[in-house]
């Protein structure tokens, strides 16, 4: 079924235009409230969002979406994704709302939403929601005497502060590590530095000056120069990277090297592995992570399986195969003995976990294999489907030639924006480059 509001991850857009507008946010939260309103019990939804201006727009709508449907909603105002998904399930709501666009910059925002036990809806359920969002929902109003409340929850802070803490084993700390965490201006800017503290580190924040419009602006995950150059002027043992929402990390190390999910993952499949606490001898990653990552694995006696891209297809794979780590190259990695979804902050515990206990520096811990040369583009089109036109297609014919047996090729279109990316991979990285370059050609000729 074609959709019309959810994409791969929720709803997106560009703020104040459809769809991430007032009356769809309204809309959504009549839709999902009468879903979701399930028995005679008091409903409940509780909504985050990060730092950009528009959330207050949108939060807003939501309330009265929800509300209107009879549903109680608690607020918790600037939070991470994670701590959303983990709070629904601790305050036994029924749904719970992230108001954010992840990475993106402040014009865009998005509505992620997670069912009673912290996973994102599945397809049946936004099918469900994409119905009702475009019929007459007054059917569905309250009565006057069983309207929603609304309040803000206090506390919770410390809630997710305590359960990022509790994923360490108890008698562990950071004493003697100086910490550089950059929240990226966005929804970790309080707990990420509290917690890193809590446990003993020495740390440094940047970031943490959310005003509406600078989220992820030259800081965080996807933009990493200026903690670099914060590692280096402190001398610092490690950065930490988080993206606007707290559901991905990079991690930087006491050189200023970028430390990519890939070898994040590596580091905690070997030591889950070897405590003995991987629930399967493999983890899950997807199509996107380097061949060097694979191979790493093999080479330890675990397997790599590979998915499309996007969190919820590793989720999908993890639980329908009982994996219990996986992730992104981007940094989501979600360890399902704790979460539900990514988290950054999460993930950078277990590896500063290891390098507590080993007493070794980041770059040597966070070293596990040499990454095969890799190059991804991205090419924007306005519209049609370059990909189906012969020019592209004998580019990709041509380039899957090149690599057969020296490397791979990835073409996706983005499940976000207007964006088709080209991935190669390979021994040669003259070949590599030559084979995107190709390929971006033709894409840029047929876009």
């Amino acid at each position: 079924m074609s959709r019309k509001y959810f994409g791969t991850d929720g709803i997106r857009g560009l703020a104040n235009r459809h769809p991430i507008t007032p009356e769809i946010a309204l809309k959504v939260g009549m839709a999902a409230g009468t879903v979701f309103r399930r028995g005679v019990h008091r409903h409940r939804v509780v909504i985050g969002k990060d730092t950009r201006l528009s959330g207050y727009m949108i939060e807003s709508a939501l309330v009265a979406g929800f509300t209107a449907v009879g549903m109680d909603v608690f607020l918790l105002g600037p939070m991470p994704t994670p701590a959303v998904a983990m709070l629904t399930r601790s305050l036994r709501c029924d749904l719970g709302v992230m108001i954010s666009a992840s990475h993106n910059a402040y014009q865009d925002n998005g509505i992620k939403l997670f069912g009673p036990e912290g996973y994102k809806l599945n397809g049946e359920a936004e099918e469900q929601m994409e119905t009702l969002i475009d019929s007459d929902l007054s059917e569905y109003l309250a009565g006057s005497d069983v309207l929603g409340r609304a309040k803000r929850i206090e506390g919770v802070h410390a809630r997710y502060i305590e359960f990022a803490k509790r994923t360490l084993p108890r008698d562990l700390r950071l004493d003697g590590l100086r910490v550089v965490v950059d929240c990226a201006n966005g929804a970790a800017y309080k707990v990420a530095p509290d917690a890193l503290w809590e446990l003993g580190a020495e740390v440094v924040s940047i970031g943490v000056d959310p005003n509406g419009f600078n989220i992820n602006k030259e800081c965080g995950s996807t933009s990493t120069d200026a903690l670099c150059r914060k590692v280096h002027e402190v001398r610092a043992d490690i950065g930490i990277a988080l993206d606007g929402d707290a559901d991905r990390v990079i991690i930087v190390d006491e050189h200023g090297r970028i430390v990519d999910g890939d070898q994040l993952m590596a580091v905690v499949a070997q030591s889950w592995h070897e405590d003995g606490r991987l629930s399967q001898p493999g983890i899950v990653a997807t199509v996107m992570s380097n061949l060097g990552l694979e191979r790493y694995l093999g080479s330890i006696g675990l397997e790599l399986v590979r998915t499309s891209v996007g969190d919820r297809h590793v989720l999908e794979a993890m639980l329908a195969d009982g994996y219990n780590v996986g992730g992104e190259q981007s940094g989501h990695i979600i360890l399902s003995d704790f979460t539900t979804t990514g988290d950054g902050l999460v993930a950078a515990l277990q590896l500063l976990a290891v390098v507590s206990r080993s007493g070794k520096p980041v770059s040597e811990v966070c070293h596990r294999f040499e990454p095969l040369p890799q190059l991804l583009r991205s090419v924007r089109y306005k519209a049609g489907k370059p990909l189906e036109t012969s020019l592209v297609k004998e580019a990709i014919e041509s380039g899957e030639g090149r690599l057969a047996g020296a490397g791979r090729l990835v073409i996706r279109p983005s499940g976000t924006e207007p964006v088709i990316r080209v991935m190669a991979e390979g021994e040669d990285s003259r070949l590599v480059e030559s084979v995107v370059s190709d390929i971006v050609s033709a894409l840029e000729g047929a876009a």
